[in-house]
């Protein structure tokens, strides 16, 4: 069994035997690996968002979170390559790291075949890229933890003349395309709406205060060449 069948494999025994934790050794015998591997996989999962929980001691093991993980899906490998196309363009975006896991997830739902098959139909895909604008600033994980958790963040923000100031800004939404993204916030420095470009954020930290809930329908300072849509769910 390849490494990729085998972490299949583990995710769906955790799942079939929750709430009932297994031992690295019995997971080790059953896939005939030695225990370390398992210990390796399993680590290689959880830092892949799987909820694998693991306890310590004689009658400790592995437990998962069937609440929290995908069962058996019906994707085919075109749709699954479908879903990697747009995570593919994800970088540099809010939540692309979430991209990446969910991406994994989804994997790692499909049966064994599916998943090498999509696996193989991407390796026939090619992004064109320009060299010379380089790879997307990302967005710092503290402002996706900000808009998610509807927290107050304390802001180090350098703008468009080089002028740095510190603020604490109440976070409402991101905003941006291709080129570049934006935090839209409640700043409390200037008392109203201010647009910060996220690759200008040079520190952030989340303060313990939940920010007031503010639409984004009360900033009306769109672009004037562009117009602001809405991400939706079909």
């Amino acid at each position: 069994m390849n490494r990729t069948d085998r972490l299949y494999a583990l995710v769906e025994e955790l799942r079939a035997c929750a709430p009932r934790r297994v031992s690295a050794r019995e997971l080790a015998a059953r896939y005939e690996v030695s225990v370390r591997t398992v210990e390796r996989d399993i680590g290689a999962l959880q830092q892949a968002g799987v909820p694998i929980f693991a306890e310590v001691g004689r009658t400790g093991g592995y437990t998962l979170d069937p609440s929290r993980t995908l069962p058996p899906v019906n994707f085919t490998p075109a749709e699954a390559v479908a879903i990697a196309i747009m995570l593919g363009r994800a970088g540099g975006t809010p939540f692309s790291r979430a991209a990446r896991t969910a991406l994994h997830k989804i994997l790692t739902a499909m049966p064994a075949a599916d998943g090498a098959t999509a696996r193989d139909l991407a390796g026939r895909i090619r992004f064109l890229a320009d060299p010379a604008r380089g790879e997307p600033a990302s967005v710092p994980a503290v402002l996706e933890e900000a808009v998610a958790a509807r927290r107050v963040v304390r802001l180090t923000y350098v703008d468009k003349a080089g002028a740095e100031t510190e603020r604490d800004v109440e976070p409402v939404a991101f905003s941006g395309g291709s080129s570049s993204w934006y935090l839209i916030g409640w700043c409390r420095l200037r008392g109203t709406f201010r647009v910060f470009r996220t690759d200008r954020v040079r520190r952030a930290a989340l303060l313990d205060e939940t920010a007031p809930e503010r639409r984004v329908e009360e900033f009306d300072e769109e672009p004037r060449d562009f117009v602001m849509r809405p991400l939706e769910f079909l």
